[in-house]
Formats: structure tokens, C-alpha cells, sequence
């Protein structure tokens, strides 16, 4: 979709400006860590951008929609493939603020995972070691034989403290293909038939 009058840019500057503001930077620490802290969090933030402010309810429903949240273009392939051709078991290790389960069985994924850590349900945030040894132990996996796939050097990176090895995708995109068939190679070729897990 094109944005012949430059009404995105321009509304993701005022979301960048007030997310700088040091109240509201202030307010998103430790924001995936429950519900009412994640609300709390993003209200404070919308607060300060003029075209939410008032409706901030109906912002904070539409994010957490079930529809809201949809899969890059490479994420059902990669899971099938990993599943068909290894059978390894497969795990979510997330920050997030509400159960995302809704969100995958809206993209018909949600029978593709094996075992989901959520930081809102755990009081934990990624980088704690303890997430990533809850998935592991949730898939029955060693550490030692289980690869970590995310986006965030510092927060999925951490993973490596813990025994696990991870795989750091470059930096997030919204649409198109994620990265994944790098992690089907790597996986594919180097990974014997049997039941070690991605988290």
C-alpha cells in the first residue's frame, strides 16, 4: 500500500517521540511482566500521542486482538519443515504481556508448538536464564542440544548461559520472510533425527 500523503511516517515519528519521553520510557521497564503492567505501560505511552489520546481502550483492543499479530510469510513453512523432517519438538520462549496463543490459532499455528514459556505467566523477562530452562525442560531437551532462535542479541542471546546455542535473526521486519530458511539449513544439516528443540 503506498502512502501517498506521508501519514505513516509521520505517525510512527510522534510514536517515536513520545516513546523517548523519560515518564514514559520509564513506564515500559519490566511492561511484559503481567497484564496490568503492560496496560499501564502503553496507556502512559499513548497518553502523550495526540491522535490516541482519548481512545486508548480501543487502541489497546485492537492490539491485543486476535488478529493483530500475524506470522511472517516463512514461519508456517519453517515450523512444518522442522517438524516433518526431524520431528523435533518446538518451543516458544516469548515477552509478552497476554496470552499469545490467541494469536497463533487465529494463523492456525498453534498445534505446530510443542510447549510455550510466556513472560507474563512466568513474572520473568527474557534475558533470564530460568525462561530458557523452563522450555527445555517443558520439551524434555538438554540445553546442550537445543538452539535458540530470536531476534534480540542481548535478550535471546542470553540463552547461551544456560548451555543453549542461538541463532540471532537480523533485525525485526514486520512482513515477508524472516530469515527462517537460514535456520532450515542450519538445522537440517547438522541436527540427527530426534526430539532436541528450538526455542
Amino acid at each position: 500500500m503506498q502512502d501517498e500523503d506521508g501519514a505513516v511516517p509521520e505517525i510512527a515519528r510522534r510514536l517515536r517521540d513520545a516513546f523517548r519521553l523519560p515518564c514514559v520510557a520509564a513506564l515500559q521497564e519490566g511492561r511484559d511482566l503481567s497484564s496490568q503492567r503492560h496496560r499501564r505501560a502503553m496507556r502512559g505511552w499513548w497518553e502523550h500521542v495526540d491522535f490516541l489520546r482519548g481512545v486508548e481502550e480501543t487502541a489497546y483492543r485492537e492490539l491485543t486482538a486476535p488478529d493483530a499479530w500475524l506470522p511472517c510469510s516463512d514461519t508456517r513453512p519453517a515450523l512444518r519443515a522442522l517438524l516433518r523432517a526431524r520431528g523435533l519438538r518446538i518451543g516458544l520462549v516469548s515477552d509478552f504481556a497476554w496470552d499469545l496463543r490467541v494469536h497463533l490459532a487465529h494463523a492456525g499455528l498453534e498445534d505446530l508448538i510443542d510447549g510455550f514459556v510466556i513472560s507474563y505467566e512466568q513474572g520473568r523477562e527474557k534475558a533470564d536464564p530460568q525462561l530458557f530452562l523452563k522450555a527445555c525442560a517443558g520439551l524434555g531437551a538438554d540445553p546442550r542440544a537445543t538452539l535458540m532462535v530470536g531476534d534480540n542479541p542481548v535478550r535471546d542471546g542470553a540463552a547461551t548461559a544456560c548451555g543453549l546455542r542461538a541463532y540471532i535473526l537480523p533485525a525485526e521486519q514486520r512482513t515477508g520472510d524472516r530469515g527462517l530458511a537460514e535456520v532450515l539449513r542450519l538445522v537440517l544439516t547438522h541436527h540427527p533425527r530426534g526430539s532436541s528443540s528450538g526455542a
